[in-house]
């Protein structure tokens, strides 16, 4: 699916799990780039932090190694890491970045928020955000997409498919949120079909009223409630910048999601 994905990291525990999910999204012949930025350009903190990233490196040339993946792992010192983020994605042309969110709401850099939501809002290429469930999950049961709208985006449709190729026992559960009644003697579910891949689509529907589907802060909590009916799983969540007014993917959004969300999330902005 992708040529080049970067992926930031910030802790040495994280750099074998984000590869490997990384893995799935990636084009046979495809490159991920692993980036980890010392947040300092101070000179003994940053020769300490540098000789420190080898915990970072050598794992990541390790985790390609066993995954039979080409893996870059780079460094780089500086105090706008949402900013050192986004040029390396572009210097490096890569396709997508993929990252967790963490990060300091505080600072003075113009990015202000998580790194990740501050990647979100900058980046030109796709970003995809995992919860730290997403991360240590072995094992996923279906993968659903809860979509505001008739059908989910393109993107994440795409993102699903390809996650559902590495695990073929996990049924892909299209999830439509929204007002009405259900389908006549279909219990809620709208017609099954295909994906852009080829990957068999089941379609479901929940039922929430107009009123609080119009609230903003409501929709994480909505969006689990409607994800529990179907028992979970890894839920892929499109960004719907066409409805309500403006980008579903926001800081808060992210933050509430992620904070209730008992399960793998991944949230995907392209």
């Amino acid at each position: 699916m992708y040529r080049s994905i970067l992926v930031p990291v910030q802790k040495p525990a994280e750099v074998e799990p984000l590869i490997r999910f990384a893995t799935m999204l990636l084009d046979a012949d495809g490159e991920i780039r692993v980036l980890h930025v010392i947040p300092t350009i101070t000179l003994p903190e940053v020769t300490r932090e540098w000789r420190a990233s080898v915990h970072l490196v050598v794992p990541a040339h390790e985790a390609g190694a066993a995954l039979d993946v080409r893996v870059e792992p780079e460094v780089r010192a500086a105090t706008d890491v949402p900013g050192e983020i986004l040029e390396s994605a572009e210097s490096h042309d890569v396709d997508a970045i993929l990252l967790t969110l963490s990060g300091s709401r505080r600072g003075r850099n113009p990015f202000v928020g998580h790194t990740a939501t501050g990647v979100l809002h900058h980046a030109t290429q796709d970003v995809l955000v995992l919860n730290r469930l997403a991360l240590a999950t072995d094992r996923i049961p279906r993968i659903l997409l809860p979509t505001l709208g008739e059908n989910p985006t393109p993107k994440a449709m795409r993102i699903a498919e390809a996650i559902g190729a590495h695990v073929p026992d996990a049924p892909v559960v299209a999830l439509a949120i929204g007002p009405g009644a259900p389908s006549p003697g279909a219990d809620g579910a709208g017609p099954d079909g295909q994906g852009p891949l080829g990957t068999s689509i089941t379609r479901r529907r929940s039922i929430f009223p107009s009123a609080l589907l119009g609230r903003r802060r409501r929709l994480p909590e909505l969006i689990l409630e409607a994800a529990s009916r179907e028992r979970y799983g890894l839920v892929v969540v499109g960004d719907s910048p066409d409805q309500l007014g403006g980008p579903l993917l926001t800081r808060r959004f992210l933050e509430e999601l992620f904070r209730g969300a008992p399960c793998p999330m991944v949230a995907v902005r392209g």
